[in-house]
């Protein structure tokens, strides 16, 4: 029996990270990432060592027709097998993933961007994915995704002995964790009583519970087992162990509002694949979706990161220094929602974490945010210096 190949990241480049980016487009934001990317891969021509290209991207978030036309010649890909993925940069990994298994293919090049300071009204874009009679009429019209989040944020509370100031603690936790990141644009060194004394923008969500829209291109380099060897990469090879992404419903008024089984059935790919059966005791650390301070929270729940995750940031433990850091990025919270390139953005920061630690495992949650319920997950590993 052929055993399949195993798949690592072998290098990520990133740009941009800032509330806007007037001095480059997405696509030169997405040249800079690519770059840096291949550098670190040990990749001197994209064109003959990569096999297939992803592109995760959506129309409306770059204001083009068929944008998917403008993603081969920035990352390398011109005349070469590419394609888009129309969702979160996690899942155009999935996608890599399943192709270099086939042993088909050795490397594959993962890219993901935003420009939301390119779009002139973000709420008409939120709006057009509401049910037109039912729902669009109802909502807020400045606050289209807020309001749908509100609604998970208060019935995760009645559901739980939870309530503000846990939101609160967790806004400042990641905020506070962002100010060690560089690029976390929207850290800030802020207190519980202070975001608890914030004006809510949509009840119990304050500005400080919701992650701002940021500029930034991912680019993520994927390898066989094989391909690692070839590019003598095992020093900055970091293993996707297990990898799961799932869609609960594309209608909020179906949607069973405190809950996420998108991030359960994700995670539970990713474990099953990964062989993890007791995700607290066997993972290290854990970047999860934070674009609304409660989803950390439920994030962590949906992960089966234990069944209370209130009780884990109460007692520290979710904290950097704590048994069980989450978010130690500063999350989105901290640096952002790049849209649909959030999901390379955690795994970027697991990376790294990893080519520090030198060891361990970690695990990356994302989520697509409202009006979507899309998610996906990642475990992570590192052990370099050559095969297990």
């Amino acid at each position: 029996m052929t055993t399949k190949p195993r798949v690592a990241v072998i290098g990520m480049g990133y740009s941009g990270f800032q509330p806007t980016t007037p001095h480059a487009s997405f696509r030169e934001m997405m040249f800079e990432a690519a770059l840096k990317a291949y550098s670190i891969a040990g990749i001197d021509d994209p064109r003959s060592q990569v096999d297939a290209f992803i592109s995760c991207q959506e129309d409306y978030w770059d204001g083009i027709a068929i944008a998917d036309e403008f993603a081969p010649e920035p990352i390398g890909g011109v005349l070469r097998p590419t394609f888009t993925v129309s969702g979160d940069g996690l899942q155009g990994v999935a996608q890599g993933v399943m192709l270099l298994k086939t042993g088909y293919f050795d490397v594959i090049t993962v890219e993901s961007h935003a420009k939301p300071s390119d779009i002139v009204d973000l709420g008409k874009i939120y709006e057009m994915a509401l049910d037109p009679i039912y729902v669009r009429p109802t909502a807020p019209k400045t606050a289209v995704p807020h309001y749908i989040a509100a609604l998970d944020a208060v019935a995760y509370m009645d559901s739980r002995e939870s309530g503000e100031e846990d939101f609160a603690e967790v806004a400042a936790k990641n905020r506070n964790n962002g100010l060690t990141n560089p690029l976390a644009s929207y850290a800030a060194n802020v207190s519980i009583d202070e975001i608890l004394e914030s004006e809510h923008v949509a009840y119990p969500l304050t500005m400080y519970d919701i992650s701002q829209p940021v500029d930034a291109a991912l680019v993520a380099v994927l390898a066989s087992d094989t391909a690692v060897d070839r590019l003598g990469a095992w020093d900055r090879a970091v293993w996707i162990d297990g990898i799961g992404y799932n869609t609960e419903t594309y209608i909020p008024e179906r949607h069973v509002y405190g809950t996420m089984p998108s991030i359960r059935r994700s995670a539970l790919t990713a474990y099953g694949e990964a062989g993890i059966t007791n995700p607290l005791s066997q993972l290290d650390f854990a970047e999860v979706d934070d674009r609304y301070s409660f989803m950390e929270l439920l994030s962590l729940e949906e992960a089966l990161l234990g069944e209370d995750s209130i009780e884990l940031l109460r007692r520290g433990d979710t904290y950097p220094e704590g048994k069980f850091p989450v978010n130690a990025s500063g999350g989105s919270l901290a640096t952002g929602a790049p849209f649909e390139a959030t999901g390379l953005m955690r795994l970027y920061y697991a990376y790294m974490k990893l080519l520090s630690m030198q060891e361990g495992r970690g695990l990356v949650v994302s989520w697509r945010g409202p009006p979507t319920y899309t998610s996906a997950a990642a475990v992570l590993s590192y052990y370099g210096g050559g095969e297990e």
